[in-house]
């Protein structure tokens, strides 16, 4: 079952066309990834998706609903999440608190004479997600003094706490060293179940080895579109993409 799709989806910027009449679909618990050369139009996508821009022409259909033009905070209360290239998390809160807020972004009722301490089902979700994110033990820690790969764990993890069906990360391995780019494959395998999720990447090795499926973008059009195996042998991303790697 389709869970997203777009349908001639365009944006353009002035004279230039940086998304030209995508159709794009994202089946429900799958991992699609997204590559092509830079400049191709990837972040531009990513973006309207999450209503960030709002598009040039086309649609954009999220479990049946038309969520074109939507800003960005109604797109997120679709439980649609994104993740971005630039790490984006709260530095001067503790790893916990910055779960927390986003976990707490989706409690329907507020009481304001409740300590926030005693909120005991959204402490519990908190401590799953930092489990899951093996970063149970720097609860407590100042988010800018963890190390860069668990930066990026931990911004996953406010993502995962807003409950999303739909996930986007963009770059999830950008500046990482070999080992923090295993950690996060790590990460992203075992979130994927039961979760779809659509990523943006360059890192060839990661594309190969998580995605289900994935679309080829070059000059803000799709070039090509199927399984890992299909896209490495696929001669024209050869040609404009891979430069006649085989992965």
């Amino acid at each position: 079952m389709k869970i997203l799709e777009t349908k001639g989806l365009t944006k353009s910027f002035g004279g230039l066309t940086a998304v030209d009449e995508v159709d794009f679909q994202a089946e429900k618990g799958q991992l699609s990834t997204i590559i092509g050369p830079n400049g191709a139009g990837k972040t531009t996508f990513f973006n309207m998706i999450a209503g960030i821009l709002s598009p040039t022409k086309g649609e954009i259909w999220f479990k049946g609903e038309n969520i074109t033009n939507l800003p960005a905070h109604m797109v997120s209360q679709k439980s649609i999440a994104r993740s971005y290239q630039i790490i984006n998390i709260f530095p001067n809160l503790t790893v916990f608190e910055n779960i927390r807020i986003a976990a707490q972004s989706r409690k329907v009722t507020y009481d304001f004479w409740k300590d926030v301490k005693n909120l005991d089902e959204i402490n519990q979700k908190v401590t799953q997600i930092l489990e899951t994110l093996k970063l149970g033990d720097r609860q407590e820690t100042l988010a800018c003094n963890l190390p860069y790969g668990e930066q990026r764990h931990l911004e996953i993890g406010i993502a995962l706490a807003t409950e999303p069906e739909l996930l986007l990360m963009d770059e999830p391995t950008a500046g990482l060293t070999p080992e923090e780019t295993l950690g996060i494959m790590e990460l992203i395998k075992t979130i994927s179940k039961g979760l779809t999720i659509i990523l943006v990447a360059h890192d060839m090795d990661v594309v190969m080895k998580v995605s289900d499926r994935i679309t080829v973008l070059h000059q803000g059009k799709i070039l090509a579109e199927g399984k890992p195996g299909e896209i490495q042998k696929n001669e024209e991303v050869q040609r404009v993409y891979l430069g006649g790697q085989r992965y």
